[in-house]
């Protein structure tokens, strides 16, 4: 069925899979102003996304060092912990640090652990702002399926490259994020900046 026509008063517009109303009458409901953008798929996430990470061997994070950089999105391997590309990114370069080991809370990690997750912490922003020259950062761990966590089930740090402007209605009104670059782009640009032991982070040539 259509909805109540579109923002600017045009007519109203049919979306694959509505039922064509033919016996003289419409079904139920309220017309109004706005679009809908049917999602039926995010379901399965919504429902059973935290359901489906039931072990390592379900696990993204434990999967994603047994692949290729290229195919897991890793941009840099250390001793104990990995960084990665975010697959559904809030801002282009949205990065997790995530220990290799498969344990959900901050306070299971031992100190080595906790070390290297804090160096790679680090050095993921200095090589965005090589990169990309963020103004800001949003750095954070979800604990908990309660706390926010995606995948609460293994721990993992965001760092989040901010710009000016980048919360503007798209994000807050339309719940839509604009990404400049693909993940494929983004992956291999900070894991070309990624220093060497010992070095420093320059901008990419």
């Amino acid at each position: 069925m259509a909805d109540g026509g579109g923002l600017d008063g045009g007519p109203a517009t049919a979306y694959p899979g509505d039922a064509e109303v033919t016996d003289g009458f419409e079904l139920a409901g309220v017309p109004d102003a706005f679009q809908r953008l049917w999602t039926p798929h995010r379901l399965a996430y919504i429902k059973g996304g935290q359901e489906q990470v039931t072990s390592e061997q379900t696990c993204p994070f434990c999967r994603a060092p047994q692949l290729g950089d290229e195919e897991s999105l890793i941009v840099h391997r250390g001793t104990h912990a990995f960084v990665l590309l975010n697959l559904f990114p809030y801002n282009a370069g949205h990065l997790l640090v995530c220990p290799y080991r498969h344990v959900p809370d901050y306070t299971d990690i031992d100190e080595a652990e906790t070390a290297e997750i804090a160096a790679l912490t680090q050095t993921a922003m200095r090589v965005l702002r090589s990169v990309s020259n963020p103004s800001g950062f949003n750095l954070g761990m979800n604990q908990g399926v309660t706390g926010g966590a995606g995948i609460a089930a293994h721990l993992h740090q965001h760092v989040v490259p901010r710009w000016g402007g980048d919360g503007n209605f798209l994000p807050i009104i339309a719940q839509t994020k604009a990404i400049t670059q693909t993940l494929g782009e983004v992956r291999e640009q900070v894991a070309h900046a990624w220093p060497s032991a010992g070095d420093t982070p320059g901008p990419v040539a």
